[in-house]
């Protein structure tokens, strides 16, 4: 599966039965924490109350109410632990129940010590504060009334008891505010890091789209880059620099180990950014490669991108821009010289008719003629330019295909010698029937023209590669082209003849592009080979 494009934001928790949406995990992680809390002061009240509080109380009596309070605290708080395991009841149920059950310890141990002098209240905003901080909605101020009622509960229960020592209700009205303000600022606190922390989901999520959008043009230029701390090690570099490159290595890894001598045109950049950096040549590949650079940050002392350019591609765009450019022209030169070159030849003609006892003008008029014929046919094969794109693809069987087409060659190019040809049965293409007719033509014949003219000295081989492609072979035992022509074998104009046009093979190969088909040289031991290496057919209809 492909990895996507963008992330996509996360699904909330569909509904819990009744319409209420569950909890989030952080929510109870933090009740957890909150329950920690309750049993560590529990543990704490235990540990100072048997060196502080026996002084405190009056009689046995209390004493013992003191620990069975602590101790059915200790028992709920153990109880929460298996509830807020199972997440049963609802979050808000469960924290609603520890809050009550804290008001109610606390309120009792205010009670138990003399009342809201006692100071013990104050440990109510501990816990208001931190249900407050876990709590959503109005949870908070409904604790801190529960609160409030508590208390005011108790300080009148113990005035009505006739307590001497209850006093007024200033101090619980007091405590009874600082328990709402508390609330009310935890609760506020808790709504800020809410939006908060979805702030920061969102800036995730816009993070990470951002860096999958940078991955992606990364990998789509059609220049290699790399990307090189300060260090000189290699971060990060997209398929197109492993391809030209050809090696692709695990980030991080020193510039130097494998490209020494772009680590070297890097380290001259960084002394003067404004210089033109010098051409290196890649590691395996030794491709020529043009470098360009530009800093990551406002400083060049910081990461940089190294953007590699293919100086070949670079070259064989700037031939098909010349080549297009020359083809408009040629093409509209062809059509203007075709007229007065056909008076020229019709002419000659007619001058050869009264020549026969002039040898001189005959021989003129031959001239004349065998140039004209030549013209003629360079302005066929630059016509022939604009037609290449003009094709009907079909599917071919090589076998039967090939056997008609050598009968047919060799009667018209007088080819007195068997054509030996090699061709699976199942060996099938998909190509246009003209094109494959005017390639295999234009091969065959020159391959007659450089061979020996011996049986067995042009030939055809049908074969599969590795790949899956059918790949055809003209072979001959004439002289191989020279090494330092072979760059220019298919250039347009290009000839070794005198008499040729040097467009036959260049236009062979244009029409091989046009079919998705490949035309080289290959060079062979004893004579040359010419191979058409075809796409592997996917069953499309032409």
């Amino acid at each position: 599966m492909k990895p996507r494009l963008f992330a996509r934001k996360a699904d909330p928790a569909p509904p819990a039965p009744g319409g209420r949406h569950p909890a989030a995990e952080v929510y109870w992680r933090s009740l957890s924490l909150l329950n920690t809390f309750r049993l560590l002061s529990v543990v704490a009240l235990l540990l100072s109350g048997s060196w502080f509080m026996p002084q405190t109380l009056d009689g046995e009596a209390r004493w013992r109410v003191f620990l069975w309070l602590s101790s059915s605290y200790t028992l709920l708080a153990l109880v929460f632990l298996f509830g807020i395991r199972l997440r049963r009841p609802v979050f808000e149920m469960q924290l609603t129940l520890h809050a009550v059950t804290d008001i109610a310890f606390i309120v009792a141990l205010v009670h138990l010590f003399g009342g809201v002098r006692s100071g013990l209240g104050i440990l109510l905003l501990c816990y208001l504060a931190a249900a407050g901080l876990i709590a959503r909605g109005r949870m908070t101020l409904f604790h801190a009334a529960i609160a409030s009622i508590a208390l005011l509960t108790e300080h009148t229960v113990r005035r009505l008891s006739g307590d001497p020592a209850a006093g007024d209700y200033a101090n619980v009205v007091l405590l009874c505010l600082a328990s709402f303000a508390v609330a009310w600022l935890a609760h506020r606190l808790a709504r800020y890091a809410r939006e908060s922390e979805a702030l920061a989901q969102q800036r995730g999520v816009d993070l990470e789209q951002m860096g999958q959008l940078n991955a992606r043009i990364l990998q789509d230029v059609s220049e290699g880059v790399l990307v090189v701390n300060v260090l000189g090690q290699v971060r990060q570099y997209n398929e197109q620099a492993g391809r030209l490159i050809g090696e692709r290595p695990d980030c991080p890894i020193a510039l130097s180990a494998f490209l020494p001598e772009l680590e070297q045109v890097l380290a001259c950049w960084r002394e003067d950014p404004y210089g033109t950096p010098a051409l290196v040549q890649a590691g395996a590949t030794r491709k020529t490669l043009r470098p360009r650079f530009a800093p990551a940050s406002f400083t060049v002392t910081g990461d940089v991108l190294v953007y590699l350019e293919d100086m070949d591609r670079l070259r064989r765009e700037a031939q098909q821009l010349k080549l297009a450019a020359l083809g408009r022209l040629t093409a509209n030169l062809a059509h203007e010289i075709r007229n007065p070159l056909g008076a020229i030849s019709h002419a000659a003609q007619l001058l050869a008719e009264e020549a026969d006892d002039d040898p001189l003008k005959a021989r003129l008029t031959r001239i004349i003629g065998e140039n004209t014929g030549r013209l003629e046919r360079m302005v066929a094969d630059v016509l022939e330019l604009n037609r290449r794109d003009r094709l009907e693809r079909a599917l071919i069987p090589l076998h039967g295909w090939l056997a008609s087409f050598l009968d047919d060659v060799r009667q018209v190019e007088n080819i007195s010698i068997r054509i030996d040809c090699v061709c699976p049965a199942e060996a099938q293409i998909r190509f246009d029937p003209g094109h494959l007719h005017q390639v295999l033509w234009n091969l065959v014949r020159n391959g007659w023209r450089y061979c020996t003219k011996q049986p067995g000295s042009l030939r055809l081989m049908v074969e599969m590669d590795d790949d899956g492609h059918w790949r055809l072979d003209v072979l001959n035992d004439g002289p191989p082209v020279p090494v330092d022509a072979q760059s220019q074998l298919f250039e347009p104009f290009f000839t070794t003849e005198s008499k040729g046009t040097g467009l036959g093979l260049y236009i062979a190969r244009e029409i091989c592009a046009a079919n998705s088909a490949w035309l080289e040289y290959i060079p062979a031991r004893h004579g040359a080979c010419f191979r058409i290496v075809f796409e592997v057919d996917n069953g499309e209809k032409g």
